[in-house]
C-alpha cells in the first residue's frame, strides 16, 4: 500500500495506526501542507480535495476520507479487529470515533483556519479561542460519554483498540500541538496513555515521522 500523508495530519495519524496493529506494509509519500503540496495539479489529480490521506491499494483509485478508510482496512485487511463484533458496541465506538473525525476535527483543520484570517481579517488570536473552542467542546463530550456510559473499559469502547481509540489519541496529541488545557478530562487522558505506550501508536505518532519539528 502506498499512502499520501502529512506529520501533523491527523487523519493520517489514525490511518497509519490501524495499519500498524494490522501489520500492513505500506510507504507513505509526506505532503509538505505549509508549502501548498496538497493544491499541486499532480496532487489534485489524486484527491481533487487537496486533503490527506490517500491511500493507494494495489490497482484502481485511492480511497480518501480517514474514516472510509478505516472501515476499508476492517473489512479487507488482516490482523487484529478494530471494530467490536455485537451490533451496538460497534455503533457506539463508530459513533465516538465520529465525535472527533465528523464534528471536531473539521473544524481546526489549516485550510479553516487560512479561511478564517485571509476571508474574515479574523487576528490569530481570535482564530485561535475558535480552534480551541472545538478541541474542549470534542473533549468535554468524549469526557461525558466515557466517564458515565456502561461501555467504556480499558479503551473507549471495551477492553479493545477499535476506531474510536484512533480517534481520540489523533485529538489529544493535538492538545500538545496547540497548548490546550487537558486536566478537565481524566478519563480522556487515561485511555490516551494507555494508547500511546502501544508500539502501533508510538511509531505512527506525528513526530516520529519525517518533517516533524524535533519537539
Amino acid at each position: 500500500m502506498k499512502m499520501y500523508g502529512n506529520w501533523r495530519s491527523a487523519a493520517a495519524f489514525r490511518v497509519r495506526i490501524a495499519l500498524n496493529l494490522k501489520g500492513i506494509a505500506y510507504e507513505e509519500v509526506f505532503l509538505d501542507l505549509d508549502a501548498g503540496d496538497q493544491h499541486k495539479p499532480d496532487f489534485l489529480k489524486i484527491n481533487p480535495q487537496g486533503a490527506v490521506p490517500a491511500l493507494f491499494d494495489g490497482d484502481g483509485p485511492p480511497l480518501t476520507q480517514s474514516l472510509a478508510i478505516l472501515d476499508y482496512l476492517e473489512e479487507t485487511g488482516p490482523g487484529v479487529s478494530l471494530l467490536p463484533e455485537e451490533a451496538r458496541a460497534r455503533a457506539r465506538a463508530r459513533s465516538l470515533a465520529q465525535v472527533v473525525a465528523c464534528d471536531t476535527h473539521p473544524l481546526y483543520v489549516p485550510r479553516v483556519r487560512t479561511f478564517l484570517m485571509e476571508h474574515y481579517g479574523l487576528p490569530r488570536e481570535r482564530m485561535l479561542e475558535f480552534l480551541r473552542n472545538a478541541f474542549t467542546t470534542g473533549l468535554k463530550t468524549l469526557e461525558t460519554r466515557l466517564s458515565t456510559e456502561p461501555g467504556t473499559g480499558r479503551f473507549c469502547q471495551g477492553d479493545a483498540v477499535s476506531h474510536a481509540d484512533l480517534c481520540l489519541i489523533s485529538l489529544w496529541v493535538g492538545t500538545g500541538i496547540f497548548g490546550i488545557e487537558t486536566a478537565p478530562y481524566p478519563t480522556v487522558k487515561r485511555i490516551a496513555e494507555e494508547l500511546l505506550a502501544l508500539n502501533a501508536v508510538a511509531r505512527a505518532h506525528p513526530l516520529r515521522q519525517p518533517g516533524a519539528p524535533a519537539s
